[in-house]
C-alpha cells in the first residue's frame, strides 16, 4: 500500500481523535486516569502491568493514577484467581457510571456533527465501523504475534 493513501487517513484519524476523545472534564480526573476507567470497561480485570503497557504511562505515574481512583471508590482491587501474589483491578460501579457517561457525551456530540453531513456523507461515515473494527482486530492480532 501507498503510503501517499495512508498518510491523509493518518492524519484524519489523528485529527478525529483529537476531537471525539476531548470532552467536557469530569470532575477532577486526568485523561491518563480518564483513559484507565475507558480501558478497563472495554478489557475488564486487568493486572497494573498490563495497564502500563496499554496506556502508555510509567509504572510510577500509572500506580498513583490507580491509587487516586482506588481512594475515589473508581476502581477497586482484588487478588488475581490465577496468581495469588498478583492484584486485579477492575471498574466499580461508580466508575463504570462515568464511562457511561462520558460515552453518552460522544455519542450526543457526534449525533449532532453527523446530523451536519449530506445524507452521502452521513452513510459513508456510519459505514466505516467494522472496517474500524477490523483494524483494531488486526492491531491486537500483531502485537500478540510480535510477543510470541
Amino acid at each position: 500500500m501507498d503510503e501517499n493513501a495512508v498518510g491523509p487517513l493518518a492524519t484524519s484519524i489523528e485529527d478525529f481523535n483529537s476531537v471525539f476523545i476531548r470532552l467536557p472534564s469530569q470532575g477532577q480526573l486526568s485523561f491518563s486516569s480518564l483513559s484507565v476507567l475507558h480501558t478497563l470497561s472495554r478489557r475488564g480485570p486487568s493486572r497494573l502491568s498490563d495497564l502500563v503497557e496499554s496506556e502508555q504511562i510509567k509504572q510510577p505515574a500509572l500506580t498513583a493514577a490507580a491509587a487516586k481512583l482506588e481512594r475515589d471508590g473508581l476502581i477497586t482491587r482484588h487478588p488475581d484467581p490465577a496468581d495469588g501474589r498478583a492484584t486485579l483491578i477492575s471498574l466499580s460501579s461508580a466508575g463504570a457510571a462515568i464511562v457511561a457517561q462520558r460515552r453518552k457525551g460522544r455519542v450526543e456530540r457526534l449525533e449532532q456533527l453527523v446530523a451536519r453531513l449530506t445524507s452521502a456523507e452521513q452513510a459513508q461515515l456510519l459505514s466505516i465501523g467494522p472496517v474500524l473494527d477490523e483494524v483494531v482486530r488486526l492491531s491486537h492480532t500483531a502485537t500478540l504475534e510480535e510477543e510470541e
